[in-house]
């Protein structure tokens, strides 16, 4: 696979994933019915922001330099453990009865919640002020992603109505980023990156 082809997928699952985030913002929203359906579709928006991710450091590694790396490494690390949540999340404790699913989240699991939350925000961070300080990718993509999704991250801290619009500009920054990955794909200087 060419580095371009690389590029337009990481891309396509950046919509994709965007897209499907805003899905889930609206079913907790009680936008949409929740059903078997809508919760399925939660991990894997999640998932496919890993391809996006990285396609979104290596076309600016060497302007992001060390700062990008550890910003995309947490970034990373935080988003796996995401997935991991909202895999556990909507594939199995929502058939708990509602007392098992309460020891669960306010007893063993409460402190790994606690730390991929913080994980992934520190990660989100400094992946944006990283990605900021490069100038290659759009900085209003950037505001949105960064504090959207640190909004977010703080999730159990947070009003409901703060963290879906957290989610809501985060997927919107992540849109923006995609659009732009998708569009510049083509560039000799992205390719070569």
């Amino acid at each position: 696979m060419s580095d371009r082809s690389l590029y337009r997928l990481a891309a396509l699952a950046g919509l994709a994933g965007g897209v499907l985030t805003l899905v889930a913002v609206a079913r907790r929203a009680g936008l949409i019915p929740e059903n078997a359906f809508t919760h399925a579709l939660a991990p894997p928006a999640t998932a496919m922001l890993l391809l996006t991710l990285t396609a979104l450091y290596l076309c600016q590694r060497r302007e992001t330099g060390r700062l990008g790396l550890a910003g995309f490494v947490l970034n990373h690390l935080g988003l796996s453990g995401l997935f991991a949540i909202e895999f556990l999340t909507h594939a199995v404790l929502q058939y708990l009865d509602a007392a098992a699913r309460e020891a669960v989240l306010t007893g063993p699991g409460r402190p790994y919640f606690l730390v991929v939350a913080l994980i992934f925000m520190v990660g989100v961070l400094l992946f944006g002020v990283a990605s900021w300080r490069a100038g290659v990718l759009p900085r209003g993509a950037l505001a949105l992603y960064v504090v959207g999704l640190c909004t977010a991250a703080l999730r159990t801290s947070v009003p409901e109505w703060a963290y879906l619009g957290g989610l809501v500009a985060g997927s919107a920054g992540v849109l923006w980023l995609s659009v732009t990955l998708l569009r510049d794909a083509s560039r000799p200087a992205l390719v070569t990156a």
